[in-house]
């Protein structure tokens, strides 16, 4: 067997899959070929042929075979996986190379780098069943919407889920701030306001600040930059990637950016104080919202601005409206008291919120969640 490039690649860690197997003896195209796992967070083994038995072409979960080394694997295992790589776009023979070594697609550089980067990364990260997202909307400015965000997220996080909460409101304040970590180190959105392509979902979560075992992608007390929709995009899937729950803090606008985070939700949460303008202003939301999101549900709250013969309950709240029901959120004494205290919203395990998000988090269906 020809000899191997050593890579010290270390073993997988926990909820990685490793790195490719890169077959190949063409210098340049190896150079190419590291540079791509390298954009993808992966660290590649490289071989000149098929390894040994026992070795990484079994057991590797992508094989990246040269079109240079297509004669030397081609009594290799057949496995799923492996991608032939050339850079001969007129090369009609490739096909024909690539069914005889039992590849599942053939890659032209530099055109395929994106895909191929994307794949590598997948294979990277141990990509599995995505996180289900919830969104969480104000029907009105004050509703509470992103009381609720926080503390589905303390609840997911105590219920020992992978937990991310994303503040999507840029005019929101921050929600570090609500969860009194507004000196904590880590990225802010104006770090990704441009990205583009893929994030890295592992690199995603290291970067953020971690408060009260989740992860809290917030914003910065500087200017607030504009977030292209892409970045909005590329950020939110990288977040579902890692499993368990992410849940996001919306702003009752629906511009560019809040549709691309609208169309990665699994539900949204509609928060409509039980009042009747409440209940005008709401459906306005929930029209623009239901033009991305299929699955939109009402939490209603006691409305404390009503009276007489405007105030409503819960049921009626979600008639009006033509949406499902969660139920009422109930009202916390001592909210802003706790938090001042450096609790966060549902951070009393038997206070109300936390009785009420448990009790969300309970009844969807288990297999939705995802890994913790």
């Amino acid at each position: 067997m020809a000899g191997v490039i050593a890579c010290d690649t270390p073993p997988p860690s926990e909820g990685r899959a490793g790195g490719p197997l890169i077959v190949t003896e063409d210098v340049d195209l190896l150079d190419d070929l590291l540079r791509l796992c390298a954009a993808a967070g992966a660290r590649p083994e490289v071989h000149h042929g098929v390894p040994e038995r026992g070795g990484g072409w079994e057991a590797a979960p992508l094989v990246l075979v040269g079109d240079d080394a297509a004669d030397r694997v081609r009594g290799a295992a057949r496995r799923r996986g492996v991608v032939l790589v050339g850079r001969d776009q007129d090369d009609s023979g490739v096909w024909r190379r690539a069914v005889e070594i039992g590849a599942d697609d053939v890659l032209m550089l530099p055109d395929g780098e994106q895909w191929l980067v994307d794949r590598i990364a997948d294979v990277a990260e141990g990509v599995g069943r995505p996180a289900l997202t919830v969104g969480v909307i104000g029907g009105r400015g004050g509703a509470g919407s992103s009381t609720l965000a926080c503390a589905l997220a303390v609840t997911a996080a105590r219920a020992e889920r992978r937990t991310m909460l994303v503040d999507a409101d840029p005019l929101g304040g921050g929600l570090d701030v609500l969860l009194g970590g507004e000196a904590a180190e880590g990225l802010r959105w104006p770090a990704f306001a441009q990205s583009r392509g893929r994030v890295g979902g592992g690199a995603l979560e290291e970067s953020l600040p971690a408060l009260h075992d989740l992860h809290v992608l917030s914003w910065d007390r500087g200017d607030t930059p504009a977030v292209a929709p892409e970045a909005v995009r590329a950020v939110l899937a990288a977040a579902r990637r890692r499993g368990g729950v992410v849940i996001v803090d919306l702003p009752r606008r629906v511009d560019e950016a809040v549709a691309e985070a609208l169309a990665q939700l699994d539900v949204g949460l509609l928060v409509v104080p039980a009042e009747l303008r409440a209940v005008a202003g709401a459906r306005r939301v929930a029209s623009a919202v239901s033009m991305v999101l299929r699955d939109l549900r009402v939490v209603a709250t006691p409305g404390p601005g009503a009276s007489g013969g405007d105030r409503l309950d819960a049921d009626e709240v979600a008639r009006l409206l033509g949406l499902p029901l969660v139920g009422e959120l109930p009202w916390e004494h001592g909210l802003l008291t706790a938090q001042s205290g450096g609790r966060p919203p549902g951070g009393t395990t038997r206070g109300p919120l936390a009785r009420f998000c448990g009790a969300f988090w309970e009844r969807l269906p288990a297999e939705a969640g995802g890994g913790v």
